[in-house]
C-alpha cells in the first residue's frame, strides 16, 4: 500500500482516485473549492461531472493542500492546465521532492509552457520525478470499467514502470514511453483538432470531412511536435493518433462539443458560460498558434480555428480557405 494524493476532483481526478483505491492504496483527493469538497465528503458523488459514480468511504477528501500532500509518496496532478501554477506555487517546498504524475492536457497561455515546465518552475519538480499519463481515456467510460489503454511517459524509466504498476487494472492497460515532450504535446494539440472536428459536425458535414481533419490534423501535430523536440513515432501512438480519434469522435469530448456548438452558430462566450467542465483546447489553440509561429511550422487547421475562436471568422469561410489553399503534394 502506498499513500497517494490526487489533486483536482474533476471527473478524471475522481476516476483515477477510485482506480488507485481499488488497487489497494491509501488515497487522498484534494479539491480547491471548499463547498465542492464538503459535498464530496458527504454525498460521495459529483453529480454535475460524473453522475452515478461514488467515491469509496476510504478515500479522504480534503480542501487543505498541505495536509493532502505532505505525507504522500506520489502526487497525481489533475488540475486544469491554466490553473496549475497558482495552485502549486504556494506549496513548492512540499512538492519539490515528490514524484508527480500529470494527467492534464494543455499548453499554458502566454508562456507556451508544457505542464512539466510549469511544475519545474513553480514547484521544483525535477524531470526524473515527473511522469505524464495520457491517451484515449474519457473518465465517463473508464469510471464504468470500459476497456481503455493509455501511456505513461517519463525520462525516468523506473518511474514510468511504477506508474504502470500503480494504475493498471483488468480494464485500464498502460504502456510506457520515454518521450515526455511528445506525449505532452500530442495530448494538448489534439484538442484543437477536436474543436475543428466538432465545427464540421455542427455544420452538418460528413465522414469524408472528419477523416480529412483527423489525417491532416495529425500531420500538423506531428510537424510541430518534431520541431519542438518530440519523437515522430509518439504521434502515431496512443497519446497521438489514439487520443485524436477518440476526442474527435466521442460524445463525451468537451472540445468536440465546443466546436459543434460553434458550427451551429453559437458564440464561444455563450458556450463556455454554459459548461461545468474545462475545454482545454480553447486556450491550447492560442498557444499552438504562438508556438507554430515561433517554430516556423505551418499549421493551417490551427490557424483557421484560431480565427474562428478569437477573431469571429465564420466557420464556412474557414472551410473555404482550407479547401482553396494552393495545391501541393501530400507530406506525412
Amino acid at each position: 500500500m502506498k499513500r497517494l494524493t490526487v489533486l483536482g476532483a474533476g471527473s478524471w481526478g475522481i476516476t483515477l482516485a477510485i482506480i488507485l483505491h481499488d488497487n489497494g492504496h491509501k488515497v487522498t483527493l484534494w479539491e480547491f473549492d471548499p463547498l465542492v469538497a464538503d459535498m464530496l465528503r458527504t454525498a460521495r458523488e459529483e453529480k454535475r461531472k460524473l453522475p452515478g459514480v461514488f467515491l469509496p468511504a476510504e478515500i479522504t477528501v480534503s480542501n487543505d493542500f498541505k495536509t493532502a500532500v505532505t505525507d504522500s509518496e506520489l502526487v497525481v496532478c489533475a488540475i486544469p492546465t491554466q490553473f496549475i501554477r497558482r495552485a502549486v506555487k504556494p506549496y513548492a517546498e512540499i512538492l519539490k521532492n515528490k514524484y508527480v504524475v500529470n494527467v492534464s492536457k494543455g499548453i499554458e497561455t502566454g508562456t507556451f509552457s508544457r505542464i512539466s515546465t510549469m511544475l519545474k518552475e513553480e514547484a521544483g519538480v525535477a524531470s526524473d520525478h515527473y511522469a505524464i499519463l495520457s491517451g484515449p481515456s474519457h473518465a465517463e467510460e473508464v469510471s464504468k470499467k470500459i476497456p481503455t489503454t493509455v501511456v505513461a511517459a517519463s525520462t525516468n524509466s523506473e518511474l514510468a514502470l511504477l506508474v504502470q504498476q500503480l494504475f493498471s487494472t483488468k480494464y485500464f492497460r498502460i504502456y510506457t514511453n520515454d518521450d515526455v515532450v511528445g506525449v505532452e504535446l500530442a495530448g494538448a494539440l489534439k484538442n484543437v483538432i477536436a474543436i475543428a472536428a466538432g465545427v464540421a459536425d455542427g455544420l452538418g458535414f460528413g465522414d469524408n470531412t472528419k477523416g480529412a481533419l483527423l489525417t491532416r490534423g495529425m500531420v500538423e501535430m506531428t510537424r510541430l511536435g518534431v520541431a519542438l523536440g518530440a519523437k515522430r513515432d509518439t504521434f502515431g501512438g496512443l497519446a497521438g493518433m489514439g487520443d485524436l480519434i477518440t476526442t474527435c469522435m466521442s460524445r463525451h469530448s468537451r472540445n468536440r462539443y465546443v466546436g459543434e456548438e460553434i458550427g451551429k452558430g453559437r458564440t464561444l462566450d455563450e458556450i463556455l458560460k454554459g459548461m461545468s467542465m474545462v475545454a482545454e483546447g480553447v486556450e491550447t489553440c492560442r498557444s499552438a498558434k504562438g508556438l507554430s509561429g515561433t517554430a516556423a511550422v505551418e499549421m493551417p487547421i490551427t490557424d483557421r480555428m484560431y480565427a474562428v475562436l478569437f477573431n469571429g471568422e465564420n466557420p464556412l469561410v474557414s472551410v473555404k480557405s482550407l479547401m482553396e489553399r494552393e495545391p501541393k503534394p501530400e507530406v506525412i
